[in-house]
Order: structure tokens, then sequence, then C-alpha cells
């Protein structure tokens, strides 16, 4: 049994048990930071909370292990009560008893994740004990990090960085705490000294942080064994011979490859797609389909595409006439998957660039259904790394288009009939109950918010529905009366053929949803003065996504979201808003001000908080500074010693302090005539200075001790010269004083 064992089991730990409660809960972090994306939010919450707990009720509890497990399953209980309540996972109310059943009923699988998380801590910390099992430990955590860095392409170098740091800590600390239990004499002699210790600390691991900070940009040399098999296979690429993009799974979530048969289910997928920096949050516009088949879309009938090029302004047909805002998206792709399009907000007016140039391979743009293409070589397909478009989104006066009528909006605007399209057999019942439900709504407007309210109240949202209910071959009448779950295919494809039932042009469109917005997406490049405030979202598969547009007339393609849980994000206006001279512009300024004064953009830059970089450059500094201090002797003669080509001896050293003291009384106003001895002057002084004069005969002294006397000069001489012309310069502004 280890010393810390039975110090444990006394009720007594040491430093050594803390600071390994701090290294292991540093390095559970970045596991929690891995699985974040895929957790719920309040089981993220659950976890750290747990991990905290016990590592704070470690420390601080002076009881036997018994008792500290007694009292930590108590915490845990009030945790897992209290984050339930939080996140609304269950409203308690009623008695005492009808609260403990709704908790108890909703602890599944929570409590599971809590308990897995206190038992993985405990386990760290009392079986990693020696050196060679905190190298095995930090190995399989970097190992592990490494295979899902490859295996789902989600980029984890950060949190490998700070499992290294941790361990790296970890291993100081047991190298101290050998120490002290080996020789327990030489570690009381140690103590005496800390500061010392924390000092070299603190400069090698500023110099690291600041070095890590600095350090320019580079490529990697090695590829990974993985993503080289899947090059040297051919399988990293994902486009097939018609340019579609090619999933390799069907239960994965993602861009979708085929249309015309939709349903079943999937599970999510992490996997970064593109990240986009924008001015305005939306929905990443993919392709859009127009028939209806009855078990999915069919995208065999297009209209004809044309060449464009970089900076030519693309024109849609069927645009609208109302207000828009400018949207600038600057994509960058975090995969090597090939799309057969370029994803932007609402309808594309703009290429800026394609991987950072002016000029680029062949696009298409169809101006019908606002699509932008992009042509690849078929036997090496390449998807651009990074783009920027622009987009015009629509403003939309809710007030104004709720009143317009049919005639208003299709008299002199109609729509193609292909997107008023229907199957020959589609269902009766799905037409009756659309009618039923906008049976109250007279215009457009009205019947389409009709039915999105119908189908996000009425319905819930799976990734896994349950098919064996299913009776009707029909892919939209199956949702609406069998089913009756889904997730946004089932949805999306219900709005728009009812919609289209009630006479209304609508087409179903599939891309992204917005994404995650970053962290540290609000400390961006400085921007000018009046420009936008640009935010970056980061998209996975997971947020593989698809919605309805609908046709109002002279208001174009409106974006319109009817899968419960999801936000579309529009741009809407009041009837009396001015174009000109709005008073709203002045607080939209200061917003942009007051984001520029947000934290520096260091954070950005490395993923290292701005405060750590600014106090590893702060020891940086002190360190240099006290590096000058400690040689600041040797910098004294550093001149000379370029002059004579050398290192000085003590008696030039001698002469040289001499010689500073000599000129300091110059510039006092005691000067030395030409055929006048340091002597004479020296008498001469004393009697203009009578406070300083014993402190003169004193340097005197030393002087012609150096240059007369046979004994040998040592540096404590030199040095002695140094101390009392210090003490002749306090004399002398004490007596001017």
């Amino acid at each position: 049994m280890s010393t810390n064992s039975r110090e444990q089991s006394m009720g007594k730990r040491s430093w050594y048990h803390a600071a390994s409660l701090l290294w292991i809960f540093l390095i559970g972090m970045q596991w929690i930071s891995f699985t974040q994306e895929s957790w719920y939010t309040e089981t993220t919450s659950l976890v750290l909370w747990t991990l905290a707990a016990v590592s704070v009720l470690e420390i601080i509890l002076p009881f036997k292990t018994i008792y500290r497990n007694i009292i930590k399953a108590i915490v845990l209980i009030y945790i897992l009560h209290k984050t339930l309540i939080d996140f609304s996972v269950y409203i308690p109310y009623g008695t005492l008893s009808d609260r403990t059943e709704q908790f108890l009923l909703h602890l599944t699988p929570y409590i599971w994740f809590s308990l897995c998380a206190w038992v993985m801590l405990e386990a760290a910390l009392r079986l990693v004990t020696t050196t060679r099992r905190i190298l095995v430990f930090l190995g399989v955590n970097i190992v592990s990090m490494g295979i899902l860095d490859s295996f789902t392409q989600i980029p984890l170098w950060i949190e490998v960085a700070w499992v290294m740091f941790a361990g790296m800590g970890w291993l100081v600390c047991q190298h101290f705490r050998n120490f002290q239990l080996n020789y327990p004499q030489g570690w009381k002699r140690l103590l005496r000294y800390p500061y010392k210790i924390l000092a070299n600390i603190a400069i090698i691991f500023s110099l690291i942080i600041v070095a890590s900070v600095n350090m320019p940009e580079v490529p990697p040399t090695l590829t990974d064994p993985y993503t080289a098999w899947r090059n040297y296979t051919g399988s990293s690429t994902s486009q097939t011979g018609n340019g579609t993009l090619d999933i390799p799974s069907s239960t994965e979530s993602g861009y979708s490859r085929e249309d015309n048969q939709l349903g079943g289910g999937f599970n999510f997928d992490y996997t970064p797609v593109m990240s986009v920096t924008t001015n305005e949050r939306s929905y990443w516009r993919g392709e859009t389909r127009e028939e209806y088949t009855g078990t999915g879309w069919d995208d065999r009938r297009r209209v004809s595409s044309e060449d464009i090029e970089i900076g030519q302004t693309l024109e849609n047909e069927d645009a609208g006439n109302v207000n828009t805002k400018q949207v600038t998206q600057k994509v960058t792709m975090l995969n090597d998957s090939v799309y057969p399009i370029l994803f932007g907000a609402y309808s594309i007016t703009e290429v800026s660039s394609v991987n950072g140039e002016n000029e680029s391979g062949r696009m298409l743009w169809n101006a019908n259904q606002a699509e932008l293409h992009i042509v690849t070589d078929r036997q090496q397909p390449q998807f651009p790394k990074t783009y920027t478009v622009v987009s015009e989104a629509p403003v939309i006066v809710e007030d104004e288009l709720r009143t317009k009528t049919f005639d208003d909006l299709y008299g002199s605007n109609p729509a193609d009939d292909m997107y008023l399209q229907m199957p020959s057999r589609f269902p009766d019942r799905v037409t009756e109950l659309a009618a039923e439900i906008t049976a109250a709504a007279n215009t457009p407007y009205e019947k389409v918010a009709l039915l999105q309210n119908y189908l996000q109240q009425n319905f819930n949202y799976t990734n896994n529905p349950d098919l064996s209910r299913k009776v009707s071959n029909d892919f939209v009448e199956g949702f609406l009366f069998d089913i009756r779950e889904g997730y946004c295919d089932y949805f999306s494809t219900a709005l728009v053929m009812m919609a289209r039932s009630e006479g209304i042009p609508a087409r179903w469109v599939k891309g992204y949803a917005p994404g995650q917005m970053s962290l540290n997406s609000d400390m961006q490049a400085p921007r000018q003065p009046g420009s936008e405030i640009e935010t970056t979202y980061t998209v996975t598969n997971a947020d593989a996504h698809s919605w309805a547009e609908v046709y109002f007339g002279e208001y174009g393609w409106i974006p319109v979201e009817a899968t419960p849980g999801f936000d579309m994000p529009l741009l809407t206006e009041q009837p009396d808003v001015q174009p000109v001279d709005e008073p709203e512009e002045q607080p939209e300024e200061e917003q942009v001000v007051e984001e520029e004064q947000a934290p520096a953009p260091e954070q950005a830059a490395s993923g290292i908080p701005a405060f750590v970089i600014w106090a590893a450059v702060a020891v940086l500094a002190l360190w240099v500074a006290y590096m000058f201090w400690r040689n600041r002797f040797s910098l004294r003669f550093w001149l000379l010693r370029l002059r004579t080509g050398g290192p000085l001896t003590p008696e030039q050293k001698v002469v040289a302090e001499t010689e500073r003291w000599i000129r300091y009384l110059k510039r006092k106003g005691l000067t030395r005539s030409g055929d006048e001895t340091l002597r004479e002057s020296v008498n001469r002084w004393s009697q203009a200075k009578p406070a300083a004069a014993a402190t003169l005969q004193e340097l005197l002294a030393m002087f012609e001790r150096t240059r007369y006397s046979p004994a040998s000069v040592t540096s404590d001489d030199w040095k002695a010269v140094y101390e009392t012309a210090s003490k002749l310069r306090k004399e002398l502004k004490a007596e001017r004083a």
C-alpha cells in the first residue's frame, strides 16, 4: 500500500492528491469539449458540474472515504435535481411525493452520465498513481483523440494540446512528490525557496504559450495513416459519375444524394462540413426540387443554365421587388467532400472569389431555381476549399404581405406551373386536410401560416420515426395520417404539397441549418468604422436540413420553416419604416463599436484565452527585467569589452568605475583642471562638498590602492567602488535638497 493510499484511508490528503485531481479534471474537460456537440446541453452541464463537485469535495472534506462518498452522492442528487429543473426536463408541481415521483421518472438517462463521470474520475485518481501509469493514461487519451480526429474529421489538436499540458503538469507534480517521499530533508530545504521553483515553472510555461501564439501556420508534413489510406484507395473523394454527392451510409445525417425515396431514419453525424463567416445568420441554401413523385422529389426536369464568371451579377428570375439586405458569406470547407453546388444564403447574386482568386473553374447559374452549380473534373473531382459569395436577403413587410390576395400576388406575377405540380394520384385526404386547416384564411400568407402552425404543433420531431405504422404508399399521406412523426424531410415536403393543393406555388429546398456560432466569433480582425459585425458559424453533417420556399408574387420566394425546433432567420420590417435616414442606424453603429471592444483577437487566432496570453507576456517581461538587473554589472562593461576585444580584468573595472563617478561629478559642476592629479581634485571637491568629503576620500583610496598597490585586485574591489559611488550620489542629492 502506497503512502498516498495510506493517507487517503486515514482521511488525510496531500498536496499531490489535490494537484492530481486538477490535472484529471482538466483532461476530462477535453472530452466534454469533444462530446458537447453530440450531447444535449443539460447533459454537458450535468457532467461538468459532477466532475467539479466531486473534485472539490474530495479536496476539502476531512473525512474518511466512506463518509466523503456519502456526501458526494447527496450533492450529486442535488445537482441532478437542479439541472433537470433549470433545463426544463421536468417542471415540479404538487406535493412532495408527487415531485419525488416526477424526479425519479426523469432521472434516466441523466443519472448514468453523472455516475459514469464520478466513477471514471475516482478510478483515475486512485489507479493512476505512478509515473508509468500516468504515461500510459496520457498515451491512451492522446491516441484515442488522434483516432477520433482521423475517423470523425473533427479537429482535436487543441484538446490534445491541453491533454499534453495537463500531463506535463501532472508529471512535474509526480516528480516533486517522489522527491518529497524519498528525500524528506531535501524537501524541507527545497520548501525554503518555493518562489524560485514557481518562477522557473512560470517562465517555461510562458515561453511555450508565447511561442505557440506567434508560431507561423505551416501545413503538416506528414499525413496520418487513415487519411493516407483513404487517399490511396480513392475513398476520400465523394463524387459520383453524375455529379451528385455520394454519402457513404444512408443511416448518417448529411447533404442528401437521393431525394426520390424520402423516409427512413438516420443517426446524427457531427463531422464538420464548413465554417461560414457572415454578417447575417441564415440557412445555407443548396438545391431546390419541384417535381413530387409520391415517394420523394425528382430532379430530372431542369431548365438551361448559363456559364458565369467571378464578379458577374447573377440574375434571379423570381427575385421579387421588395427591399433586400446584402449578405456576404466567406465559406471555408472543413472536409474533402465534393458537392454539386456552392452554398449561400437565400439567392446568390455574385461570386466574389474562389480559393482566394478572381478566377475559377466552370460555374453554372440556374436563374429559375437560383442554384449555383460548380463543374468539377470527373477524373479528379475537387471542391473549392474557400469561396466568398454575396446574397440579397429579402426584407419582408409582414403586415403588408398578410393582406395580399391571390389576385394581388399572382394576377400579374404568375408562377411557373411546375411549382403547382401534383401527382395524378395525389391522396384526396391530404388536399381535404389542407383545405380544412386553411378554411379560416383569406390570403396565401395566412394559409401558409396556418399550415406551418399545424405541422409544428401536431407532429413530433424524431430522427428515427416508427415506419411500422405507415399504411399509405404516398410519403406525405403516410406522414400526416399514419406515422405522425419525422424529421425535416417529412415536414418540409408536407408543407410544400399542402400549399400547392391550395393553389400556392411552393418548392422544396435542401441545404444546411445555420450551424453553431463559434465562441470566439466576435473576436475577428478589427473592422472598419461603420462596417457590419461578422459572425462565424461551424456547420456539421448534423445540420443538413430541408425546408420550403413559397412564391408570393412581387415578393418573390420566401423561405418557410415547418419543422419543430428549427428557427428560420427572416428579415422583417414594419410598414412605416423609412429606407433613408433611419434613426435606428445609430444604435447599430454603437453596437459595432462595442463589439470592437471585445476581448483581444489573440484568442481567435490561437484558441488560448487572451488573459492567459497577456499573463504569459507579463511573466516573460518580468523575467527579462530580472535578468537585466541580475547581470547589470556585466552590462556596465559591455561596451568596454567590445572596445578591448576581451573580458575586463578587475583592475580595469575599478578604473572604469572611477572614470564613471568622475564624469558624474563633472555633470554636477565639480570639474578637474588639466594639470591636476586626482588627489588634488578630490581634496578641492571635499572642501566644496563637506557632506561628501569622507566618501570622496574613500573612493580616492580605492583607486590609488588599485593603481599603486602590489596587492591583487578582486571582483569585490570594483563592486565596492560601485557601491561607494552610489553612496556618493545619494549624499550629493541630499545636500542639494
